[in-house]
């Protein structure tokens, strides 16, 4: 036994076994048709075919044997049994199996050898231990049901357990060698002549012939059933046979064991052992009544038949008869036998008897009995079920059902009447929490403690299935007649519909399984965890969900839907899931495959034949709600399938609609449906032929579950399983009606497309991916042949491996879910669910998640983009200030076109990488971003949005540089004339003092050097730049502006002489028509939005006025451009307020006001500055130190160099360092620790909301609601210094800009002063400034007043100069460390808070009802959303009759049945629900939860009175309950 037990490669499973568990994952075999190779195979092929059905299981052999020699002429072939050492008998294979498998996976085996009509092992020999035993715990699960003929009804039937069937037994057993194959003459005996089947292996068979070499002493055993059907049925009533391998001389044991348990015994013999002593001492016996089956008779035999006094009628000769014949004269005497000996047994009883022969009986086992004795301690309390039900287990039944459809009318709000949204839902509330009282008040009950008890034991899946195989028993009373009651009624459909309806209540209150006893857990667990965390009955309970994701790991199935309240225990899956994640992690990723379809159409036996698992299968509607159960996937296959496990859902069958009108259960099978679509990757429509009418009905179901899928952007696939088609062409031939399918798929769609208002959707394959040539897949009926003696059939098992291997193709192609991410779509689903109008309130976290992940990255490529882009746009501003003051050798239009042009160029490619990534990001799967497809296309539109933007800020920037630059050649040239000038009369001078022969004393020097300068500066003429009336220009682009608008506008700036008068004071709103008509209840609040939008707008172009005079330039008419073109922008963001022309003109002149008059001033300084006989005047202290070295001959290199430095390359690098480091600062804040609060827009809102909670005054959220612009761009400064403030980082980003300068600098001034080609230090300061002019803009009358009047030795000079600028460091770096925050912030030309506000604020659109600001990613969504909204009371709005602050939330309101009314719906009521018709560009996800904006409500709730006091109104009447400081940081943390 040894030998071949390692030949077969199960040496390892004699001591440990084999498990189902093992046996049942998917590992490469499992879904490959590799040919054997090898004796080790044959095991697994022998167990694989098993589990999928497969009649061929048993013929199983080594490939390699097929291609052997043909060996019929070897001469050493005289036996009819083959010794072929690569050939095993299979009932060797078998027996090696059995001896090798733990008891669960034997009783899985003899379950499924069963239903394949294969014999199965009674007594099971054990050749290496010499002990026997009786396989009864293997044979428990066998149900069967058959018509014997007795019975009175004829349309009545037997279902029970077949260990239970009290049946006559005959036993077939061999005595020597006989030329007659007993178990190929017994099939025939068994079968009907056009229903033969191979019950047991016999030598005709693949290998049959072989030695057996363990199996010999196996006894096995068969049944025969009838069908009720006379032409059919070969024996009228049910006979149990046992069939004996091997000889009985040599098994003395097994044949005692056969005598005693059987009513007859049919004995093959040998005629020369007759006279054995077992015939001898047998024969004597009333029962068993022995049966002789020889070959032929002879006179030997006559002898011995007399010698021992047998009857000559017991004896069967086959002689010349044929089998035909001689079969049917083994029939009789078997009919005639059962009829006249009314001995009968059952595998019980049989279990007794071999006790007395000290046979082995497997369920003997100490931990079976333990199980046992705990399940009959439960069962033997039940005497009605449904009272059983009602005592011990009452969290159930009329409690849940209450509970689930208050759950679904918190969301539905169908019976609210009059009453306020919040007061109904606090109604509810209460009445929910009433009901969690009166569950946990119930003490858990007795049986309950014992169930709990046991699945925490080692014995648990024996006490399991005790507890399973005693709760069938029970049911098998009451509810296979119901069953058949309720199919028969429902084929009548016209007969009594309440019938029906009664009669489906029956069988749920009549069912009573195992499902039950874990629905009270987790109904125990839910009431519990309703109790506060402290109490002691939640401790208690706490453990419960692990102890069912052990049961999950361990192969049972775990209720999803609960089918009975149609309800989905939220907290207790989320318990479960939670406990299976821990367990299992990091191996954590699922694929899921779903069964739907019409009830009894087979589903729960396909998945069961599909995969091995053990689905509930019975006919009439027996599952209810939906079942799931864990397969592993073997290592081998886990990077192939991408996931650890396979998730198996099986779920009850829909109704047709005129049985869904009987009890309403259309809505329930609506939400199963789209629940299970939902959660699966592949779904299976199992569609009956003989249910092909209300087929039609079921599909409409589930194409309106694809299409809600469509929406959300699950993708999945879907594949049509037609049962019951037996032609071998039907793929072919089924072409036409696949083609009607799909027609009216197509129908079906347009019709849920319209009533999903979504007509996009035409066809079925818009909705999802179905190919009408692998889509289908034809699978024949079950059985071959009429049961309950029908195997199933051949074709069945093959369709369904093909399918199986399809599945697992299809999964390839699928990315995973991890457990926990499972969880969260089936929560979010059934929250979508429990609200009808499906489409529009599906919020799920995981969409939520990839759009925002999505938003994260969109985030990080606009940011290096504008990064760049503003880099490249300081560089081509400097080139342009710098232009024509080292070389002249092309204009300064011509640069600007150039640059221009590189510009469009970087800001293409920049697009082109963006548009790139993102669709990078959609191929790389990861991050669930098929649930984002959507919005794809918005990211994409945002991406060229952002290049124009960028383009037009760069064109902007370039254009007032030119025209800076250009305003600045004309002063440069004049001033250059002065210096020149200077220049000859300084040298002119210093010639006439040296011919003095006296050596002239400082004073006299200086007395020549003043009356130089008089008379040189009085010959100079005055010539500067003219003043300009800036004032008038303004109002020329003004009037420019608004030239096109029409003759209204035209009369009323006709009014306007000049800008004088306009832009004193505050700008004040007054509804005196300069807004559109406004109806009177909106006028206050209309005036306060227009006030705060024109006092933002005011402070906005203030900054930017402010930041002009910093800047010291000259005025430039691109800054009235600028100003014209915020107000324009501001406007059109706002075009909902509808201002009139009249408003919109007195902003502007406003505006316009002021700036001229700053304006005007700016370039009133500027000209001052900048005239050349002052900038002479400047500079005259230098000509003189100069005239006085140059006379003394002294060394002026470092002289000049610090003039230089302190002239020329210090302001040039405090510009350079105020241009960059607003935006290094900003970076640092998007890309370092802050980068979560700036990474999206509802980050960051979520982030200001959290503060605004912690500081928690009336007066900061006031702010925040009244001027969420100013508040946000304070809180973003305040980050930024609370972020440089630490740890000394403001001081170190300014050191590292100097640093990286400073080092430029000096290399500048080293390859300088190596140039061969510079030999004066004009040219070396020349040369120095090229090298840096693309960062630094140097002022040309100073570096052309360094190179004059200079006799430094140019090596000398530029060490000189690496002094100074060595000194500009250290002075710079004190600098630093002495100026304030807000100083530097003041100066700096890029302020970091614009930016940042820049980025969150989005594109600044507020919901219409509350206000808050919109957080949609990129700038061109299609859609605006907010995630947290608020009470509109906040927004100001009041009830017009009460005055009291309305407290209604958006995202409530636009889900109840409330409507609205305001300027925009022109003062008529509009439905909340239909807000989108009034605001298409927003998208407000309905959620009518009491959770949803607990922050606001608590907001609203604290500050009531004070909200009131300002808004001068009347405090609202607050209608939800006691929502805490804990409850407001909750949903922040969910949002």
């Amino acid at each position: 036994m040894k030998i071949l037990l390692e030949n077969l490669g199960l040496a390892e499973c004699y001591g440990k076994k084999l498990t189902l568990h093992r046996l049942l994952q998917i590992n490469k075999k499992s879904v490959t048709d590799v040919p054997v190779q090898s004796l080790s195979d044959l095991p697994w092929l022998f167990l694989k075919r098993l589990m999928l059905l497969q009649r061929t299981a048993r013929s199983v052999k080594c490939s390699s044997i097929d291609g052997a020699e043909d060996s019929d002429w070897d001469d050493d072939q005289d036996s009819t049994e083959s010794d072929c050492p690569q050939l095993v008998n299979p009932l060797d294979v078998l027996t090696a199996v059995f001896l090798c498998s733990d008891s669960f996976l034997q009783q899985e085996m003899i379950m499924k050898m069963s239903m394949c009509q294969f014999a199965i092992p009674l007594l099971l020999p054990n050749s290496d231990s010499n002990q026997i035993m009786l396989m009864l715990w293997a044979m428990r699960d066998i149900v069967k049901k058959y018509r014997p003929h007795s019975l009175s009804d004829a349309s009545g039937f037997v279902e029970e357990r077949i260990v239970l069937s009290n049946l006559p037994l005959v036993s077939f057993v061999r005595l020597g060698r006989c030329n007659i194959s007993k178990s190929e003459i017994l099939n025939k005996v068994l079968s009907n002549p056009q229903q033969y089947t191979d019950t047991f292996v016999h030598l005709n068979m693949g290998c049959g012939n072989i030695k057996k070499k363990i199996s010999n002493g196996l006894v096995e055993m068969a049944w025969y059933l009838p069908c009720g059907n006379e032409n059919i049925d070969v024996f009228p009533e049910p006979i149990a046979i046992a069939n004996l391998r091997g000889d009985i001389l040599n098994f003395e044991t097994q044949f005692s064991f056969l005598c005693e348990a059987s009513t007859a015994v049919f004995v093959f013999f040998e005629s020369q052992l007759l006279e054995t002593q077992f015939i001898s001492v047998s024969s004597q016996k009333p029962t068993p009544q022995l049966f002789f089956v020889g070959d032929s008779n002879n006179n030997s035999i006559k002898a011995t038949v007399k010698k021992l006094n047998l009857k000559k009628s017991n004896f069967i000769f086959k002689a010349s008869q044929n089998d035909a014949d001689f079969v049917h004269k083994i029939q009789s005497k078997l009919r005639d036998t059962i009829n006249n000996n009314h001995h009968k047994t059952s595998v019980i009883r049989l279990a007794e008897i071999a006790r007395n022969l000290r046979i082995l009986v497997d369920e003997d086992s100490k931990e079976c009995q333990r199980a046992k004795k705990i399940a009959d301690e439960i069962t033997s309390k039940i005497e009605d079920i449904v009272q059983f039900k009602k005592q011990e287990l009452p969290l159930q039944g009329e409690i849940l059902m209450k509970l689930a459809k208050l759950e679904k009318e918190e969301y539905r709000l169908k019976n609210i009447g009059d009453k306020k949204n919040d007061d109904y839902k606090k109604e509810l509330k209460n009445q929910k929490k009433k009901l969690r009282e009166e569950q946990y008040r119930k003490d858990i009950s007795f049986t309950m403690s014992c169930f709990i008890s046991a699945i925490s034991t080692p014995e648990r899946d024996y006490f399991l299935k005790w507890l399973r195989i005693a709760l069938e028993n029970r049911s098998h009373e009451v509810l296979p007649k119901l069953r058949e009651l309720y199919k028969q009624k429902c084929q009548d459909i016209c007969g009594n519909k309440t019938e029906i309806a009664e009669l489906d209540k029956k069988i749920s209150n009549s069912s009573l399984g195992v499902e039950h006893f874990i629905r009270e857990m987790s109904q125990l667990y839910e009431a519990a965890v309703s109790l506060p965390e402290y109490a002691p009955n939640r401790k208690q309970l706490e453990h419960l969900p692990r102890l069912c994701a052990e049961l999950l790991l361990g192969g049972f199935s775990l209720e999803l839907v609960d089918g009975d309240s149609s309800n989905i225990p939220e907290k207790w899956l989320s318990g479960v899931f939670y406990e299976l994640n821990r367990m299992v992690e990091p191996k954590n990723k699922i694929k899921i495959v779903t069964v739907l379809g019409v009830q009894s159409s087979g589903k729960s036996t396909l998945l069961n034949t599909m995969f091995g698992v053990q689905f509930a299968v019975s006919s009439g509607r027996c599952t209810r709600g939906a079942f799931m159960q864990l397969i592993k996937v073997a290592d081998d296959r886990q990077a192939e399938l991408k996931c650890d496990y396979i998730v198996i859902i099986d779920t009850e069958g829909l109704k047709s609609p005129e049985l869904a009108q009987l009890d309403n259960s259309h809505e329930h099978d609506n939400e199963l449906a789209t629940i299970v679509v939902g959660l699966s990757d592949v779904t299976i429509v199992n569609i009956a032929m003989e249910n092909s009418t209300e087929m039609k009905d079921i599909l409409q179901i589930i194409v309106h579950a694809f299409l809600r899928m469509k929406e959300i952007g699950k993708k999945h696939t879907c594949l049509f399983v037609h049962q019951n088609v037996a032609d071998v062409s039907a793929h072919v031939s089924n072409m036409r009606d696949r083609k009607f399918l799909l027609e009216q798929l197509d129908e079906m769609t347009k019709a849920a497309a319209k009533m999903e208002k979504k007509l996009e959707f035409s066809k079925f394959t818009d909705v999802l991916k179905y190919d009408t040539a692998t889509g289908d897949h034809y699978i024949p009926g079950l059985w071959h042949g009429n049961p309950p003696m029908a195997p199933v059939s051949i074709g069945y098992s093959e369709s369904v491996y093909n399918l199986k291997k399809h599945i697992m193709e299809i999964f390839k192609s699928y990315e995973s879910y991890n457990i926990n991410e499972f969880l969260k779509w089936t929560k979010d689903l059934w929250t979508a669910v429990k609200f009808e109008n499906f489409i529009f309130s599906f919020r799920n976290s995981l969409v939520a998640d990839a759009y925002m992940k999505l938003c994260t990255e969109f985030n990080k490529w606009d940011w290096t983009l504008r990064k760049q882009m503003h880099s490249w746009a300081l560089e081509a501003e400097t080139k342009i200030l710098n232009h024509g003051k080292f070389e002249n050798s092309e204009s300064v239009e011509d640069v600007r076109s150039r640059l221009l042009r590189e510009t469009e160029a970087k800001l293409s490619k920049g697009q082109k990488e963006i548009i790139d990534k993102i669709k990078s990001y959609y191929q790389q799967r990861e991050g669930h971003v098929e649930l984002v497809e959507n919005y794809r296309q918005d990211f994409i539109n945002s991406a060229t949005s952002l290049k124009m933007e960028l383009s037009n800020s760069v064109t902007s920037k370039l254009d007032a540089a030119v025209s800076r630059r250009n305003g600045m050649i004309k002063v440069e040239g004049i001033k250059k004339t002065y210096m020149d000038t200077m220049e000859k009369k300084v040298l002119n001078l210093l010639k006439n003092c040296r011919k003095n022969d006296t050596d002239m004393s400082d004073d006299k020097l200086d007395e020549a050097f003043e009356k130089m300068w008089r008379e040189t500066v009085n010959t100079l003429a005055g010539t500067g730049l003219k003043q300009q009336d800036i004032k008038t220009k303004v109002l020329l682009h003004l009037m420019m502006s608004l030239k096109s608008r029409g003759s209204s506008m035209a009369q009323s700036l006709d009014k306007v002489k000049d800008l004088n008068s306009h832009g004193h004071g505050d700008f004040v709103v007054k509804n005196d028509g300069l807004l559109s008509t406004i109806l009177k209840f909106f006028s206050a609040q209309k005036i306060k939005n227009v006030q705060e939008m024109s006092d933002n707008l005011i402070r906005d172009c203030w900054e930017f006025v402010k930041a002009k005079r910093e800047s010291k330039d000259d005025y430039d008419d691109t800054y009235i451009r600028r100003i014209l073109n915020m107000i324009d922008e501001k406007l059109k963001d706002n075009e909902d307020l509808k201002l009139k022309e009249d408003f919109e003109l007195s902003l502007k002149l406003h505006i316009c006001g002021f700036a001229s008059r700053e304006f005007q001033e700016i370039h009133n300084k500027f000209i001052k500055q900048n005239n050349p006989r002052t900038a002479l005047e400047n500079f005259k202290q230098t000509y003189r130190s100069d005239f006085i070295d140059l006379y003394r001959e002294q060394d002026q290199c470092q002289r000049k160099a610090d003039e230089f430095m302190k002239n020329c390359l210090k302001p040039a690098l405090e510009r350079y360092i105020s241009e960059n480091l607003g935006m290094k600062m900003a970076d640092k804040m998007v890309t370092g620790e802050n980068s979560a609060i700036f990474g999206t827009r509802t980050t960051f809102q979520i982030s200001v909301l959290k503060n605004l909670l912690d500081k928690f005054k009336f007066e900061t959220y006031l702010h925040f609601i009244s001027s969420y612009e100013t508040f946000v761009k304070t809180f973003i400064l305040d980050k930024i210094k609370k972020h440089f403030s630490e740890e000394n980082r403001m001081f170190t980003l300014e050191e590292n800009i100097v640093n990286e300068v400073i080092s430029e600098i000096k290399k500048a001034i080293e390859e300088a002063g190596q140039d061969p080609k510079i030999n004066d230090i004009k040219g070396f300061i020349e040369n120095f400034c090229k090298k840096l002019e693309k960062k630094f803009v140097f002022p040309k009358d100073a570096v052309d007043k360094i190179s004059t009047l200079n006799n430094a030795n140019l090596k000398r000079f530029a060490e000189c100069l690496q002094c100074s600028v060595m000194d500009m460091d250290k002075s710079l770096k004190v600098s630093f460390q002495a100026i304030d925050f807000q100083s530097k912030i003041y100066r700096l030309e890029t302020k970091p808070q614009d930016v940042l506000f820049q980025r969150v604020h989005g594109c600044g659109k507020q919901c219409p009802f509350c206000k808050a600001p919109c957080e949609a990613g990129g700038d061109k969504h299609t859609k605006h959303f907010v995630s947290i909204h608020r009470p509109e009371g906040l927004g100001r709005y009041r009830f017009d009759d009460s005055k009291k602050l309305v407290t209604d939330i958006c995202s409530s309101s636009v889900h109840g049945n409330s409507s609205f009314k305001c300027g925009d719906t022109k003062d008529q009521w509009h439905p909340y629900k239909e807000y989108s018709k009034i605001y298409p560009d927003w998208r407000i996800d309905p959620d009518p939860s009491i959770e949803a904006s607990a922050y606001w409500k608590y907001v609203m709730a604290e500050f009531n009175e004070q909200f009131a006091e300002k808004y001068n109104a009347k405090p609202a009447e607050i209608p939800w309950g006691k929502i805490t400081k804990a409850d407001a940081e909750k949903c922040l943390n969910i949002n």
